[in-house]
């Protein structure tokens, strides 16, 4: 039942809805922090011995060790790293000794920016193709678009990405090699959103712009094809329930148009289903493009991560976790938002 906003139970009703968003986002961020927290504390990585190094003389490594508050009870340690993350301090980092936060403000853009074509690409094609199979059911056209998906649940990632450079890049020549942008054009643009392909349109320099969409299409292809296969299998899955449905028979029988039939009868029903499987598809691009990342030589979070984890650097490692997981967190309740705007009834 759609709420009122002209009476006072309307108004209250918005604001417990809104208080309970909140509070479920705050106790899911919490819980994330804590698993982040706990998880960093049992792996066997010695977070002291990363900052002074295997060198360092006992009286040296517990010294650091008390200024970074390892010394004190677990709890306490806890409390005190949710005040910091509250804060915006996410420690700094070993690996380039600058903060975690500023660090992840520079390569957090750059998966966005991939993810994000990545996505548009799947959902783009995946859609059409899910509703044209169940449409085709047993066809062919059928076979032909479940058997793409199939390969883009079985595909390595890595696999695909150097046979791709090896054949887009290094054969045929059709897009630009690794990295997010040729290496003199590396700075020519002010980073005022972080997206490279949008800096380069504020700033008008459209060369920049044809250099940083041709190293930006085959990495995020490649996504974008792994998307597709989730997003056509599940659109497929849930266009063959409703078009077995009586109303659909009925639609038919009146004379209904079959483009009608399949894009306005029976694709409506889906749209709330489909937000879910887009929003998750779009949280596993952007936690997922490690592999991706790391055989174009993409400057993202991924990379950051890797690196942070072969050498020991565990703040960033936790802190590229926390990203990702909260990233995760606000793309799931966006989409119970949405699901809320295109069905009135859950709400």
């Amino acid at each position: 039942m759609p709420i009122d906003f002209r009476s006072r139970d309307g108004i209250l009703r918005f604001v417990r809805v809104l208080t309970g968003f909140a509070l479920t986002i705050a106790l899911t961020f919490l819980g994330l922090l804590a698993i982040t927290f706990f998880i960093g504390r049992v792996v066997p990585i010695d977070p002291v011995l990363a900052v002074v190094g295997d060198r360092a003389t006992q009286e040296q490594y517990d010294a650091m060790k008390i200024a970074m508050g390892l010394d004190r009870p677990l709890i306490l340690q806890f409390v005190s790293y949710v005040g910091d993350v509250i804060q915006g301090d996410l420690g700094r980092s070993v690996s380039t000794n600058r903060l975690v936060a500023e660090d992840l403000a520079r390569v957090f853009p750059a998966t966005l920016e991939m993810a994000t074509i990545g996505i548009i690409i799947g959902v783009g094609l995946g859609v059409p193709m899910g509703v044209t199979a169940a449409a085709n059911q047993g066809t062919w056209l059928d076979q032909g678009i479940r058997v793409l998906a199939l390969l883009g649940y079985s595909v390595p990632a890595f696999w695909l990405g150097l046979v791709g450079l090896a054949l887009f890049y290094a054969s045929l020549g059709w897009v630009s090699g690794p990295g997010r942008v040729d290496i003199f054009y590396d700075g020519v643009v002010d980073p005022v959103t972080g997206l490279l392909l949008v800096d380069s349109i504020l700033a008008r320099d459209w060369e920049v712009f044809r250099n940083a969409l041709s190293h930006l299409v085959l990495p995020a292809a490649i996504l974008g094809f792994f998307s597709l296969a989730y997003i056509a299998r599940m659109t497929r899955s849930f266009m063959l329930d409703q078009l077995g449905q009586e109303y659909i028979t009925t639609a038919r029988v009146k004379g209904v148009s079959e483009w009608r039939v399949i894009w306005v009868h029976a694709f409506a029903p889906i749209r709330v289903p489909l937000i879910t499987v887009i929003g998750l598809s779009y949280a596993g691009l952007l936690e997922g493009s490690v592999m991706i990342e790391t055989v174009f030589s993409w400057p993202g979070i991924g990379n950051y991560l890797t690196v942070a984890l072969l050498n020991a650097d565990m703040n960033a490692v936790l802190g590229a976790t926390l990203i990702i997981g909260a990233v995760f967190i606000g793309i799931n309740k966006t989409s119970d938002v949405l699901y809320r705007v295109l069905d009135p009834r859950s709400t």
